[in-house]
């Protein structure tokens, strides 16, 4: 049987709602019951004039509302939350103790000071304020949130006058934007200065001005958007929070990467192992072979690069700094220096003061090269313009070259002015003087004094060779000429193509007549013998001989040198060369400078002219 007081206080909320739970313990929310039903449950308690006695502020805002301080330990998780002890009439009286709140800027402002309870014919009571009671009548008055629990608790018990702060609206808290963030080191750049294996620092180069990275390394990871938390005005009204934008890894996905899903989260893999590039328009990142950079090359952007990939450079490469790699092209002027393992340096504009170097691949400067090295160890120098320049390499093309000095294994020329030039084989089609300098051509020709020595001795030991075979013949033809030899020899040669056929007798006299030329034909046998042994020799060192002469040839080549007009002063002359020490070409800059601008001395030239025309070809011979 439900107790009197129980009955009267249900009786004064009315029906309870279905989400409302009373027992003789406690008041009770249904813990299943969505927060819009609990709302309206207190919210019909509150208006049917009655409120909550013992009221636990925490579980009562966060049943309604889903904020506010956890629940307490060991209710989480039940079916029922306890929330206040019970159900209680709040009179008309009582209610007029409350004063009306003032709302500022989501703020509810409240001032406390004493009250009394008027009864009839007596003078006023004083009286206390409760909390429950509180909490229904600025629920009536339209807040219904964000009550300050503790302040107000203080201020009732205290019962000083003051004017506090008892609510606050919760603003919403925005959520967090999608983000793209660095999973990987290698991507970054470093200028710190390159530090070398003796342990010191190179103060010209950077660290890692052009990251690389292997195959299948996580360059970037997308973090979801993450939803925000929603705030309550003072009346409960729901303050939503901006939506988070999202962002995707396939805006920044360029070529040689690609987006893979791993245990729930997008990340930006590298598909193959290259260099990084960032489009600095699209912001895509791209894996390549070939590193491009738009900054040029100087002491501020990127200082000296040592590159292990090819390299494409749209700004000028500045004054004593160089870059080394592979496959190098730059589209600006070039005032420094290009150094290339392989491949092709391309520039695309000047060379101007610079120097171009390719050990095993071609140089191709499309504008002009002035006071210049160019030198390609293994493949071709191609220059529209080239003045005042030291230029070497396999094959050497230019269309004008002025003062430079030049050294190749095959130069071709259109015009040619006050150059020296060394090469096997020369082809000019304008050659003259400039100015104070004058035109020199050196023919190179190989040195085979060496082969020359090898094919004297291989025919002089075939000639000995030759006479001890003569000499064994000789020694043979005389055993042979003596009769009874003859004799035997002519019988023998019968009997063993059984031309004769010997009887008994004639056996016996032909074995004694074998036994007494023995001697003379084991001496025969033996110089036979000989004679082989020499000739065998003789054939071995010939050709030997023929080998030798062979590689001459190859030494040799084709030297030859032809200028179709001699426009001025010019001087043609042979240059000897040692072929076992390598390409002449391959000598340093300052001795290729010293080589070409010799002096003529003594020797003869092949030719000394202001005109016309030369032709010459070497011979091998």
């Amino acid at each position: 049987m439900v107790p009197a007081d129980v009955a009267s206080a249900a009786a004064a909320a009315g029906d309870l709602p279905s989400s409302l739970v009373q027992r003789t313990d406690g008041v009770y929310f249904k813990a299943e019951a969505p927060a819009a039903m609990l709302q309206a449950a207190a919210n019909q308690v509150f208006l049917s004039g009655a409120c909550f006695r013992g009221l636990d502020y925490g579980v009562f805002i966060r049943a309604l509302f889903g904020v506010g301080p956890d629940l307490p330990e060991g209710m989480a998780g039940q079916p029922l939350w306890r929330f206040a002890d019970d159900i209680v009439p709040f009179s008309s009286g009582r209610r007029d103790l409350y004063k009306s709140v003032r709302i500022v800027g989501g703020e509810a402002e409240y001032y406390f000071e004493p009250v009394f309870v008027e009864v009839e014919g007596q003078a006023p009571v004083p009286a206390h304020l409760d909390f429950g009671e509180f909490v229904a009548d600025l629920w009536t008055k339209g807040i219904r949130f964000g009550i300050d629990a503790p302040v107000v608790r203080e201020a009732i018990a205290s019962g000083k006058v003051a004017r506090l702060i008892v609510a606050r609206k919760l603003p919403p808290v925005p959520g967090r934007d999608a983000a793209i963030v660095e999973v990987s080191e290698s991507i970054h750049r470093s200028n710190a200065p390159r530090l070398l294996a003796n342990g010191r620092f190179d103060l010209h180069s950077f660290q890692n001005r052009f990251p690389q990275v292997k195959a299948q390394v996580r360059l970037l990871r997308r973090e979801p958007p993450q939803a925000g938390t929603r705030g309550f005005e003072l009346s409960g009204i729901v303050l939503e929070p901006p939506a988070a934008r999202d962002v995707e890894l396939t805006t920044v996905a360029g070529e040689g990467t690609l987006v893979e899903h791993h245990d729930g989260v997008d990340y930006l893999v590298a598909s193959r192992e290259g260099f990084i590039n960032v489009d600095s328009k699209s912001k895509r990142i791209s894996i390549g072979p070939k590193i491009v950079s738009r900054e040029g090359v100087s002491a501020r952007t990127t200082g000296n690069l040592k590159l292990d990939g090819d390299y494409e450079e749209f700004g000028e490469v500045q004054e004593q700094r160089t870059v080394e790699g592979g496959n190098i092209t730059v589209h600006a002027d070039v005032f420094g220096n290009i150094v290339s393992r392989g491949g092709t340096i391309a520039l695309q504009k000047n060379l101007m003061g610079g120097s171009a170097t390719n050990a095993d691949g071609n140089i191709r400067v499309s504008g002009v090269a002035s006071g210049a090295l160019l030198q390609s160890k293994k493949g071709e120098v191609v220059l529209g313009k080239a003045q005042n320049c030291v230029i070497t390499g396999a094959r050497v093309i230019i269309t004008e070259a002025y003062n430079c000095e030049i050294m190749a294994d095959e130069v071709l020329i259109k015009l040619a002015a006050g150059c020296a030039i060394a090469a096997r084989r020369i082809e000019i089609d304008s050659a003259g003087p400039r100015k104070q300098a004058e035109m020199q051509l050196h023919v190179m020709v190989p040195d085979t004094s060496k082969y020359d020595e090898k094919l004297a001795e291989c025919a002089a030991r075939a000639a000995r060779h030759e006479q001890q075979a003569q000499r064994c013949k000789e020694q043979m033809d005389a055993i042979t000429a003596d009769q009874e030899v003859r004799n035997y020899l002519q019988l023998a040669s019968k009997v063993r193509k059984q031309e004769v056929t010997l009887n008994q007798e004639q056996l016996v006299l032909f074995q004694k007549m074998a036994l007494k030329v023995g001697p003379s034909l084991k001496m025969v046998a033996r110089q036979q013998v000989a004679m082989k042994e020499a000739q065998a020799a003789q054939q071995k060192e010939q050709e030997l001989g023929e080998h030798v002469y062979k590689q001459k040839l190859m030494v040799v080549g084709g030297a030859r040198c032809t200028v179709r007009m001699v426009a001025g002063d010019m001087v043609v002359r042979k240059l000897v060369f040692n072929p076992d020490l390598g390409p002449a070409y391959l000598l340093p800059p300052k001795e290729v400078k010293l080589r070409v601008r010799a002096p003529l001395g003594t020797q003869q030239p092949l030719f000394v002219g202001s005109g016309g025309q030369f032709d010459w070809s070497g011979s091998a011979a």
